[in-house]
C-alpha cells in the first residue's frame, strides 16, 4: 500500500509527512511519501493534498503541477481514496472567491468565501483550536466524536451548497465548514498533524479507509 502526499510548492510538508508515516506503520497501511512526480501518485492507493496560501495561487500551482493529471484520473476514474487538507480542501469546491472567482476541482458543491463572523470583534483568520460538531458519519470519522478539538488557520471557508456533503463544523462567529466527502473523497480544513490525538485518529481512519 502506497500513500502519496502531493508536493505542489504550497507549503511546508515536513509535520504532514511525519504524522501520516508515523500512522501508516502503527496501523500497517504501508508507505507514505511525498512526492512531486505523477507516476508515483497515479499508483498510490491513497492521495493527500495539502496546501498552504491562497487559492488562486494554489489552484495555478496544482493546475501547472505534473501530479494533476494524475491526481485527476486517480480519484475520478479509479477511485483512490482522497484526503484534501486546508486549501487542499477547499480545492474540491466548485469554485473559490478569494482576490478573484476561481474553478477548483468540482468534487464538492460549494464555494470558498471569507469568513464573517456575526460579531466583528471575532478576528479574522480564524486560528487556534475549536471544538467540532460532527454532522454525518463517515468511516475516517470513526471513534471521533462532537467536542473532540481541531487546529484550524484559515481565512476562508466552504459554504456547502449540498447539506449532505458537510460532515462536520465548528461555531466561529457562525456555522464554519469543517469537514466535507462525497463519495472516495473526503476534505479537512483545520490540520489533522496539529490536532493532537483526534487529528491522528483521523489520518489513521483514512489510511486504513477502503471505500
Amino acid at each position: 500500500m502506497l500513500t502519496a502526499i502531493i508536493d505542489y510548492e504550497s507549503g511546508n510538508l515536513h509535520s504532514a509527512e511525519k504524522a501520516f508515516q508515523r500512522m501508516a506503520a502503527e496501523t500497517g497501511a504501508g508507505s507514505v511519501v511525498v512526492t512531486s512526480d505523477p507516476e508515483t501518485v497515479a499508483v498510490a492507493d491513497h492521495i493527500v493534498l495539502p496546501g498552504d496560501g491562497a487559492f488562486p495561487a494554489c489552484a495555478a500551482a496544482l493546475r501547472a503541477s505534473g501530479c494533476f493529471d494524475a491526481m485527476v484520473e486517480a480519484v475520478e476514474v479509479r477511485g483512490r481514496p482522497f484526503l484534501g487538507i486546508c486549501v487542499g480542501m477547499q480545492l474540491m469546491a466548485r469554485e473559490g472567491h478569494e482576490y478573484e472567482a476561481t474553478p477548483g476541482l468540482n468534487w464538492i458543491d460549494g464555494s470558498v468565501e471569507q469568513i464573517r463572523p456575526a460579531d466583528p470583534a471575532m478576528k479574522v483568520p480564524h486560528m487556534g483550536w475549536n471544538d467540532l460538531v460532527i454532522d454525518h458519519a463517515h468511516p475516517v470519522l470513526a471513534g471521533i466524536e462532537s467536542g473532540e478539538h481541531a487546529y484550524f488557520v484559515h481565512s476562508y471557508q466552504m459554504r456547502m451548497d449540498d447539506p449532505a456533503q458537510r460532515l462536520a463544523h465548528v461555531d466561529y462567529g457562525g456555522d464554519v465548514t469543517a469537514i466535507v466527502g462525497s463519495g472516495t473523497r473526503i476534505g479537512f480544513q483545520f490540520h489533522p498533524e496539529k490536532s493532537a490525538a483526534a487529528g491522528l485518529r483521523m489520518i489513521a481512519n483514512f489510511l486504513t479507509w477502503r471505500p
